[in-house]
């Protein structure tokens, strides 16, 4: 409706004057916002009614239900002649029920109470009827009529009339100014005693015909104002001191009437004609000193009138026109020669509407404890410091100086209005210190560039959020969360202008980290007050949050992108990210904020993706002080476990497994790269110190981990079977390989069986996993305990097998002269002539082992073994004919056969397996 007002009031306007279209805009827009106001007040003043009514009329209904059962137990007790002689008393208890139906007629309730089922009213002659209750008219309701209504009540017709006589009687100023050859001073006295006669008729029929009355007072204001500032400004027949003082004779008088007769419309009306006067009868020029001047009378009056009535509307008024048109002038008219006179006034305005709201609470304070004018509170700081910045932007840091001085005098007003408690309510004086800090807070943004206006627009856009959670206003916290968005807009746009040239603070750093501050204020308030919110708004909770996270993270990574070399910024990121997450721990646990849990336990995944991104930019973890960064990065991991080691959920016992991969990697990574640095780049030393670290950790949690109490002994299955199953499966990998490709080269040492570094890592990797496998059997963790123990066996006498081949190969390599090569192994009489003899040894021991334990199984795999033996020395040793190798070959084979056939030459019968 105010659009639509606002569209014809400037149509019409238009027609008249082309420069009218703004006032017609203003004129119209109030005049379609009132009438749907009130239009809107009337549905919702109806919906209410008929809900009272369906309240009464159920109320009614429950009452004879009650009634109703108990006549039909008292009549099924006697005789049919207690019947007839009890019916007229009974029927006298239920009319004794007295309710209250203002609105509901006796046939609704009869048509209701026909519904009842028989059983539970039976109809007698002497039964009462719905007819017999008893009606009471309700007390009127004294409700406080609505502002608006206020505003609107009386004789809208007058009211039109008297603002077309006012736009009349500009005109016709101008048209006599223009072609009427009277004097002056006679034109105008006679419009002054036209104004006199609206007030003299307006005040004599105050009483019997009030609305009426009102609407001539209130024209005859704003035309006295129009011709005291027509001869003042247009026509020059009036000197500055006597028209000012006129003016404030005016605006006095004006206030009187309106609080004399307490009447919204009469102020209002007087305050509209007073700020268009100047508008309606200029010319196009004079001094920006006497305009200010006579605005300043203005509010002051408007000031006086919220000492005695709280009138937000005309506070609206007020503080709409006067930083409206400083605006436009501003705009259009500002010159620098004119800062010392514009900076007075504005100071002057902005103290005006800075004291409004507090006299605005004093009024209010009795009977709205949660009410708040945000409107002037919130508006005045922004749009007075939008217009500051405007006046002070050819000084150096003119802008932070301006925050600075804002700030400090917010801070001031707040800690004063707390001080004296009964002058103002704690709500405001908790708005006035978020202004102070938000103010203070722009000071060092302000003082490297330009981009006050985003970080501005997201800390406003949180107080208002704050505003709206606080006085549970829908439209507050939407406003203020698209006011956050819109910033974050505006300052990703200035991502490519320099930011400052000390690291942190600058003002790309600082206006993230507000932006950040604001989207998580945001946050925990709406997460604060998650019962006031809308189903549907609660979905702007994470959003705020995980807002805020990404202006806060990207800070940071900026930060570090922008002033660290690229090898220094993995090890710095992940200092970063420690920290962020610690402080987000501390956040959680502050405010009892649960959202603040989700970035604290990112710290984790973190750090997994810089160990993967590690692998392509830095040589080892620790480089660059990583040493300092891991060891903290772990710490704070295990310090979050801890904290919440109460919430119990899965997902944490994941967390303590993968901090537990995590750990093994970096570990196993960092010693590989420090043994080859000391022993300058041999394969084997560097080979061997990839299971050291896992396996290390694997003892210790095999031996201690049911000792220690805390985080091992509180979880001892995550750490020995989800945590320790993948290092087991990462130590039996690197066994393989090991055996497979490297040729155990211990130099500068010498190569010895059994007693060279890589023989010795491989059987610590054996004992290693017999110590795990052992120690999760005993426990009984499942699924490993679970698992059958041949599999074990088994698995172990493969691995076995595998290494002493691994041996032999190694040693052949060494001591034989073999290459190290797939090619050469296979094509080396002594390879395999020495590869028959020792399975055959592998296989005589086995068999013989088993036939002597009774076991079926063992004996079974030796002899398969020396059926591939066998099938060997006929499909590879035999073609190697006129070797010696050759010779021993089926020579020694024979030989342990017969050793075989003699000591086991069939497997046990019944043994076990």
């Amino acid at each position: 409706m105010w659009f639509l007002g606002a569209v014809l009031g400037a149509v019409l306007a238009a027609q008249v004057h082309s420069e009218l279209w703004i006032v017609g805009a203003l004129l119209g827009g109030l005049s379609g916002w009132s009438v749907g106001s009130r239009a809107r007040h009337r549905a919702e003043e109806r919906f209410r009614v008929i809900d009272e009514r369906l309240q009464r009329l159920e109320a009614t209904l429950q009452r004879l239900e009650q009634a109703a059962p108990a006549s039909a137990d008292a009549s099924s007790a006697g005789t049919g002649a207690a019947i007839a002689r009890d019916a007229r008393p009974r029927a006298a208890a239920v009319p004794a029920v007295s309710v209250t139906l203002p609105e509901v007629d006796a046939a609704a309730v009869d048509a209701a109470t026909k519904v009842l089922p028989e059983a539970t009213a039976p109809m007698t002659p002497q039964s009462p009827s719905p007819s017999h209750v008893r009606q009471e008219p309700a007390p009127p309701r004294q409700e406080a009529s609505p502002v608006w209504e206020r505003l609107l009540r009386g004789n809208p017709v007058a009211r039109v009339g008297v603002v077309i006589l006012f736009f009349g009687v500009a005109f016709l100023l101008k048209y006599t100014y223009q072609h009427v050859q009277v004097p002056i001073e006679l034109r105008l006295t006679a419009v002054a005693l036209l104004a006199v006669v609206l007030l003299a008729i307006g005040w004599r029929l105050r009483v019997s015909r009030e609305a009426y009355a009102l609407v001539l007072q209130g024209g005859g204001v704003g035309v006295l104002y129009l011709t005291i500032f027509g001869a003042l400004r247009l026509f020059g027949v009036l000197a500055a001191g006597p028209a000012f003082v006129l003016l404030l004779a005016v605006v006095a008088l004006s206030a009187a009437l309106a609080v004399l007769q307490d009447s919204l419309a009469l102020a209002m009306l007087g305050a509209a004609g007073g700020f268009l006067a100047p508008i309606l009868a200029s010319s196009g020029g004079g001094s920006h000193v006497a305009l200010f001047c006579y605005y300043a009378v203005l509010d002051a009056g408007i000031l006086v009138i919220a000492w005695f009535q709280a009138w937000r509307l005309l506070n609206l008024l007020g503080f709409a026109f006067t930083f409206a048109i400083a605006t436009f002038w501003g705009v259009l008219d500002y010159r620098p020669e004119q800062y010392a006179s514009s900076q007075f006034f504005l100071i002057l305005f902005f103290l005006m509407y800075v004291a409004i709201p507090v006299l605005f609470l004093r009024r209010e304070a009795g009977r709205f404890e949660r009410r708040l004018d945000g409107t002037l509170v919130f508006g005045v700081p922004l749009i007075s410091f939008g217009l500051q910045v405007g006046l002070v932007h050819e000084f150096p840091y003119g802008s932070a100086w301006s925050a600075l001085a804002l700030g400090a005098f917010y801070l001031l007003l707040a800690r004063t209005l707390w001080a004296r408690r009964s002058a103002a309510q704690p709500l405001l004086v908790e708005a006035f210190l978020a202004l102070g800090v938000v103010f203070t807070t722009l000071v060092i943004p302000l003082a490297f560039d330009g981009r006050w206006t985003s970080a501005a627009w997201a800390l406003e856009g949180a107080a208002m959020v704050w505003v709206g959670a606080r006085q549970r206003r829908l439209p507050a916290r939407l406003f203020g969360t698209l006011l956050q968005f819109a910033a974050g807009f505006f300052f990703s746009q200035d991502a490519v202008v320099p930011a400052g040239e000390w690291p942190l603070l600058n003002s790309g750093c600082l206006g993230s980290v507000l932006l950040a501050v604001a989207g998580l204020f945001s946050a925990w308030l709406l997460e604060s007050r998650r019962d006031d919110l809308l189903r549907r708004e609660r979905c702007l909770i994470g959003l705020l949050f995980g807002w805020g996270v990404a202006w806060w993270v990207g800070a940071g990574l900026h930060e570090i992108d922008r002033w660290l070399p690229y090898a220094w910024q993995s090890n710095a990121t992940l200092g970063f990210c420690t920290i962020s997450c610690l402080a987000f721990a501390a956040l959680e646990r502050r405010l009892r904020w649960r959202l603040a849990r989700y970035p604290a336990f990112a710290l984790l995944p973190s750090m997994i993706l810089l160990a993967l991104t590690m692998v392509f930019q830095t040589a080892h973890p620790f480089a660059y002080l990583g040493y300092v960064a891991w060891p903290l990065a772990f710490a704070a991991q295990l310090f979050l476990l801890y904290r919440h080691e109460a919430a119990g959920q899965a997902w944490l016992e994941w967390q303590h497994a993968a901090a537990l991969w995590l750990l093994a990697a970096v570990g196993a990574w960092e010693m590989a790269w420090t043994i080859d640095r000391l022993v300058a780049g041999r394969a084997v030393w560097a080979l061997i110190a990839w299971p050291l670290v896992p396996g290390a950790l694997l003892l210790l949690l095999a031996w201690r981990g049911e000792r220690l109490r805390w985080p091992t002994g509180a979880h001892l299955a995550t750490y020995l079977v989800k945590g320790g199953t993948p290092l087991i499966l990462f130590v039996a990998a690197w066994f393989v390989v090991s055996n497979l490709l490297s040729d155990g080269d211990p130099g500068p040492l010498p190569y010895v069986p059994l007693l060279n570094p890589l023989d010795l890592a491989q059987a610590g990797v054996l004992l290693v996993a017999g110590t795990w496998y052992w120690e999760v059997r005993r426990l009984a963790l499942r699924p490993v305990a679970a698992l059958p123990p041949s599999l074990a066996w088994t698995v172990a006498a493969a691995a076995a097998f595998l290494w002493a081949n691994g041996i032999l190969l190694r040693s052949l390599h060494h001591w034989g002269g073999v290459p190290w090569q797939l090619a050469a192994i296979v094509r080396s009489d002594l390879v395999q002539a020495a590869l028959s003899l020792f399975w055959t040894l592998l296989a005589l021991a086995t068999m013989v082992l088993a036939t002597r334990r009774a076991q079926r199984v063992p004996w079974l795999a030796g002899a398969g073994l020396m059926a591939v033996v066998v099938g060997k020395l006929f499909l590879v040793d035999l073609s190697n004919a006129g070797t010696i190798e050759r010779i021993v070959s089926f020579v020694g084979v024979g030989v342990l056969m017969l050793v075989i056939g003699y000591l086991a030459p069939a497997p046990p019968k019944g043994g076990s397996s």
